[in-house]
């Protein structure tokens, strides 16, 4: 009989990419999406038109982590082996806007559905998708599973919230939870708000003529970039160990922000010295300005390590922004035409 697992957050990056993997290893699979006025599924759009029919075992339900007695209804019907909680306010500035939203969401949100879990009295292996922005005003580096937390944003004080909490249920009631601190994580579906992809999404506006500037903020900031089709492969790997436990998910690299825009702009022949400007709006009110993990624990005990590398990821994004600024140009020729 397939395992069953349960998805909060789907429908972004992440989410999409782990219920792709989940599928190919034979898992019926079930995803928690907000109600909308708009269709927000689009990262999910490879998988229905899978010629393979993997789309016959996902399973999307409207729900949302505000609401308890929702989360509690559905994990008792649905009786899941793993629930992976992805689910988030998720951006680090517009945190700063939305300081209360983005603790009800991404921190109360963890205990209402841990709650759920406990009520429903069952024991699904349990994973919390913690974040390098934990470490916020890092304490040592590089970072690892025993580095103190610093958190310099809303979003990174829920984080580690939901991450002593998920301690807190596994030690207290037994439960198979783990967390992933999963450092920058970015793909061709990352969101557009999101510095690489803003950058990648902008360069392909501007080499086709359609922007004359980007604009960004602390180009200092120094981040440790993974691919995130790689990263859910860790968080897979996490529950199918005998024990849970912690991980940090990382490539042990940094790199700053000016690099993104070395390698993006150059792949493509530009100097972005002519296109990007500093805007204060972007600035942040207690800034991050290094992050590197040592996920030496994953590779040993999970076997995971990251392959693709920085360059290559960056190239991988700005292939993917210009293909699909094509792809919507050439789509709305035709349908115009």
């Amino acid at each position: 009989m397939a395992k069953k697992a349960l998805i909060t957050g789907i429908t972004g990056q992440d989410g999409s990419y782990l219920a792709e993997l989940l599928l190919s290893k034979g898992y019926e699979v079930h995803g928690i999406i907000r109600r909308a006025s708009t269709f927000n599924t689009g990262r999910l759009d490879g998988i229905y038109s899978d010629p393979h029919a993997s789309h016959t075992r996902l399973f999307l339900h409207y729900g949302d982590l505000s609401d308890g007695s929702a989360l509690a209804r559905l994990l008792d019907k649905l009786k899941p082996d793993e629930v992976y909680n992805l689910a988030a306010q998720s951006h680090v500035r517009v945190s700063f806007d939305c300081p209360e939203y983005t603790t009800d969401i991404t921190a109360t949100g963890t205990i209402r559905l841990l709650e759920a879990i406990r009520e429903a009295g069952l024991k699904p292996r349990f994973y919390q998708a913690s974040s390098s922005e934990m470490f916020g005003l890092v304490q040592e580096v590089p970072q690892t599973e025993k580095t103190p937390f610093y958190p310099r944003s809303p979003y990174g004080c829920a984080k580690v919230y939901s991450h002593w909490i998920t301690v807190n249920y596994r030690e207290s009631y037994g439960l198979h939870a783990s967390n992933g601190i999963l450092f920058n994580h970015e793909s061709p579906r990352r969101g557009e708000t999101f510095v690489t992809r803003k950058i990648t999404r902008a360069l392909a506006h501007i080499q086709a003529g359609l922007q004359e500037k980007l604009y960004l903020g602390n180009l200092d900031a120094k981040r440790d970039w993974g691919y995130a089709k790689e990263y859910v492969e860790a968080m897979w790997l996490m529950l199918q160990q005998e024990k849970p436990d912690d991980y940090v998910i990382a490539t042990n690299e940094t790199h700053s922000i000016r690099e993104f825009l070395d390698v993006a702009f150059d792949h493509v022949g530009l100097d972005w010295k002519k296109y990007v400007e500093i805007d204060p709006r972007y600035y942040r009110p207690a800034e991050v300005e290094l992050l590197i993990g040592d996920s030496s624990k994953a590779k040993r005990q999970l076997g995971w390590e990251p392959k693709t590398k920085f360059n290559e990821l960056v190239k991988l994004m700005v292939d993917a922004d210009l293909k699909l600024l094509k792809d919507h140009r050439e789509g709305r020729i035709k349908m115009t035409g």
